[in-house]
């Protein structure tokens, strides 16, 4: 006896497969818990006029991802004793300025750094 050839190919079984990983996908993804920045993306308004005095801390990153507070270096290690320090100093929160090449995990490590020592606002700019 003479077996037939089969010519086409039997995707039931892949597509059964697909579907358990469907499904597995589908109950896997809501328990993710995904940790971000809780970014407020102000309103542009034309800028007011002002006389209050605002007592914002200003710390510049440059691109050989070094920190600086009035022109002075601020060592990565004595980052959080310093923030710490000044928050009494600046209420009104911390302005970051970046330069365009500094790296992400720099401005970051500086974020969660004023975060810890109380800071309640920071701004980011790039210089």
């Amino acid at each position: 006896m003479r077996r037939q050839t089969f010519n086409e190919i039997n995707i039931t079984p892949l597509t059964d497969i697909f579907l358990v990983l469907l499904i597995i996908m589908m109950v896997i993804a809501p328990m993710l818990d995904q940790q971000g920045l809780n970014l407020a993306i102000p309103d542009f308004v034309e800028e007011q006029n002002d006389n209050k005095d605002t007592k914002i801390l200003n710390i510049v990153v440059t691109m050989d991802n070094k920190y600086f507070i009035d022109d002075e270096e601020i060592s990565e290690k004595d980052l959080f004793n310093t923030l710490k320090s000044k928050v009494s100093e600046y209420p009104d929160g911390l302005m970051i300025q970046a330069e365009g090449d500094s790296q992400h995990g720099c401005v970051v490590k500086l974020m969660d750094n004023a975060r810890n020592a109380g800071v309640k606002s920071i701004s980011i700019m790039e210089i």
